[in-house]
């Protein structure tokens, strides 16, 4: 329900909230198998529900399709690299990227810029959530800072975590990961999330565009410094 409420109003965040909770309770497998069903269905769900809001299919085709493909690389490149080097530098982009946007709230990235930097970011995004399991830090930054408005910022955000779930279910299919007991302990978690997905829906619609921003720098900034626990403690 928790995860639910961070999702319904600000179309971020759920996994990061829901999976390190459960994984306190169960093991990290168990969680994210878990909530690999809620993930899937609830993306779906916002996508198709602001739909409608950003017009721009060429840009989210691009930031969408490359995310997948990142996802896929990095799951087969993860070996052959230092994820406590590549999270570390991950986690202090971020960081300064919060920084000064606090310092400049003015600021924003081109839509032009955005446009041609879809496809690279997206498949870098991709790539970190293959290899870490994490492309909130990437993804959720850059189109932060493209300024969206909140429906907006929904549906692509939405529309991406879609296209990698759906790659993660055939993967946690064969390795053994997705066990039936798991999928129907997914599909059970469905109505507290989408509880609290209502919730945080009526008052995502409530906040102003300066708060909705500070609840993502909120956000980034513990994805920032979880990524640093995770290295150093």
């Amino acid at each position: 329900m928790l995860g639910g409420l961070l999702k319904g109003a600000t179309g971020v965040g759920a996994p990061f909230l829901a999976v390190p909770i459960m994984a306190i309770l169960v093991d990290v497998p168990f969680a994210v198998a878990v909530f690999l069903i809620p993930n899937i269905l609830s993306n779906a769900w916002q996508t198709w529900r602001f739909r409608s809001e950003f017009s721009d299919h060429r840009f989210s085709l691009t930031w969408a399709l490359a995310g997948m493909v990142g996802a896929g690389i990095g799951t087969v490149a993860l070996a052959r690299f230092s994820s406590a080097v590549l999270t570390t530098s991950v986690a202090l982009v971020v960081l300064a990227y919060v920084v000064f946007r606090l310092a400049n709230p003015g600021w924003s990235l081109a839509r032009e810029t955005a446009k041609r930097l879809a496809g690279p970011v997206g498949g870098i995004g991709g790539f970190f959530q293959g290899a870490i399991g994490l492309s909130g830090p990437v993804s959720v930054t850059f189109m932060n800072a493209a300024g969206l408005p909140r429906p907006q910022f929904i549906y692509i955000m939405s529309l991406y975590f879609l296209a990698m779930t759906l790659i993660q279910l055939p993967v946690q299919l064969v390795f053994g990961v997705m066990t039936p007991d798991r999928m129907t302990y997914g599909l059970l978690a469905l109505a507290p999330l989408i509880i609290g997905m209502l919730i945080g829906d009526y008052l995502g619609k409530r906040i102003s565009k300066t708060t909705f921003d500070k609840v993502i720098f909120v956000i980034l900034t513990l994805l920032a410094l979880r990524l640093l626990a995770e290295n150093f403690f």
